[in-house]
């Protein structure tokens, strides 16, 4: 069985949904599971219009948001009253927000998921159209079971168990109607249900999320992330120019890069693949024919020192430093108690007996944290900085590439602010000024993939 999940470039068009059923109909007989994202831009639009709903006029938007749908099915000639029927929750659901001057959480989600809503009703039809037995599914009818974390919910243990038991009794209830023709569920990616029937959201790239729980519940075969890239890259290609394809990487070298800047996958994405060892494709809707890039749960060893390169601009360094703390145990743990008690993510950390430095990706809650901090030790907080990452697993069998990475740096007068390596064998980071992030990558880029290809 196969997990295919389409992401927001491949349902954008009319003709990115032709591309999509063609590329279903291919692998039928693999008995494929499609997840859709919202279409292009609309889960942006939709935040914005409801924004405004709660304080402007947004019928422009709403406008815009009904036109981009309807062209769509206009184009591939089908007629979908459902799509309708959403769109006028929508515009209710917008105008609760108008008359109460209040978007709340909950109600953020709620609108948000109409994106999905409308765009699996569309895929499923266009499906349906070209002789594919196909039907709609919201995440959350089958067993897509979250938290009440209004935006960026997480699931429950329930889910998987829910998701295996509906999706089996849906195939086989189908199976039984239509002998002769194989029967594709389109399902949501993206959303969710708390056990109050509330809709709540995975987060942005949540749909990568859901296609992975969904393939690690079902026990797929394989899960595919259809986008409009031919898999993963040694670099961003808008950063370095001959950033090659790569066409095997490991789960843990695709989770250092996606969580430190690559924007191929959701760093989430490859978790629940990897607890089942799912092989995950990262595949191109406008370039089939390409291979892309598998991700497998383990790699062996390769020449290849260094697999990719990638960094994450507009990170905030933190300096803490208590000379008071010296020799007194405890001092590392109540620093971490303020960060845990105000919910700040912590990204890269290095130690010495009386001071540490650490880098967060964002702000808030930041000044109530410093606060608290500032009670135990002096902190120095140094905004506009950007971490490069480093990542291979030939690295840890590479004796001097530490010093080889950093005497590139010295030599090219790049500044280093801050290093972390040892927490993983696969990875060294570290801490540059924002504006030299891209020449470090490019230079690293030439010194350790280019000469190797």
């Amino acid at each position: 069985m196969l997990v295919m999940k389409f992401g927001g470039t491949s349902v954008g068009s009319a003709d990115a949904i032709r591309n999509l059923g063609k590329i279903v109909k291919k692998q039928l007989d693999k008995k494929p599971i499609v997840v859709a994202s919202a279409v292009s831009k609309v889960t942006d639009l939709l935040i914005e219009t409801s924004k405004l709903a709660a304080g402007d006029d947004y019928s422009q938007n709403l406008k815009k948001l009904k036109e981009k749908h309807q062209e769509i099915i206009k184009s591939l000639n089908l007629n979908i009253p459902e799509v309708n029927t959403l769109l006028a929750e929508l515009e209710h659901q917008l105008n609760m927000i108008k008359n109460s001057r209040q978007l709340t959480a909950e109600t953020l989600d709620l609108i948000q998921s109409c994106g999905e809503r409308i765009s699996v009703c569309i895929v499923a039809a266009h499906l349906q159209s070209i002789g594919i037995n196909s039907k709609p599914y919201n995440a959350y009818d089958i067993g897509m079971i979250t938290n009440s974390n209004f935006g960026e919910a997480e699931i429950t243990l329930a889910a998987p168990v829910e998701i295996n038991k509906k999706i089996t009794s849906i195939l086989k209830a189908n199976a039984k109607k239509e002998l002769h023709s194989a029967h594709v569920p389109v399902i949501t990616g993206f959303i969710g249900k708390d056990k109050n029937g509330k809709i709540t959201t995975l987060g942005r790239g949540g749909s990568d999320y859901s296609a992975a729980i969904i393939g690690a519940a079902i026990n797929a075969d394989e899960i595919q992330i259809w986008t409009d890239v031919s898999g993963v890259y040694s670099a961003d290609p808008r950063i370095v120019k001959n950033a090659r394809k790569i066409e095997k990487i490991s789960f843990a070298e695709c989770s250092e890069l996606a969580y430190f800047g690559a924007k191929v996958l959701h760093p989430k994405t490859i978790l629940p693949a990897m607890n089942k060892n799912i092989p995950v494709k990262v595949l191109n809707t406008f370039e089939p024919e390409n291979s892309g890039t598998i991700i497998l749960s383990e790699m062996k060893k390769s020449d290849e020192i260094v697999k990719a390169l990638t960094c994450k601009k507009n990170i905030t360094l933190i300096n803490i430093n208590s000379t008071r703390m010296l020799f007194a145990y405890g001092f590392l743990a109540r620093v971490f108690y303020v960060f845990d008690k105000y919910n700040i993510s912590v990204d890269m950390i290095s130690t010495s007996e009386v001071s540490m430095s650490l880098t967060i990706d964002k702000d808030m809650n930041l000044d109530k944290a410093v606060e608290e901090l500032n009670q135990i030790a002096t902190t120095n907080i140094v905004r506009n900085k950007a971490i490069v990452c480093v990542v291979g697993v030939g690295l840890k069998n590479e004796t001097g590439i530490a010093g080889k990475i950093f005497s590139l740096m010295g030599q090219h007068k790049i500044n280093v602010e801050m290093i972390s390596q040892g927490a993983s064998e696969i990875n060294i980071s570290f801490v540059v000024e924002n504006d030299e992030a891209e020449k470090a990558v490019k230079l690293l880029h030439r010194e350790f993939v280019e000469e190797y290809q």
